[in-house]
């Protein structure tokens, strides 16, 4: 059963960003979509099993952004 959740980040500015962003997180292992609303700064990550919030977080951070806890 997929689980999703949605984070706020901060720092999104282009679509370069939604693209990093995107990118980072989908390494995560289990990841199996990323959904970024720009405007909004909602990134919506769906995955097989839950996602550590620590790696979802470092992720952002690897690409260069901030989530907002």
């Amino acid at each position: 059963m997929a689980t999703t959740k949605t984070y706020t980040v901060t720092g999104m500015t282009c679509s370069h960003c939604v693209s990093s962003v995107t990118s980072e997180i989908s390494q995560i292992s289990g990841v199996a979509d990323v959904q970024v609303d720009l405007a909004g700064g909602a990134v919506t990550v769906t995955s097989e099993q839950p996602v550590d919030d620590a790696a979802v977080a470092a992720a952002v951070d690897e690409a260069g952004y901030e989530l907002v806890r």
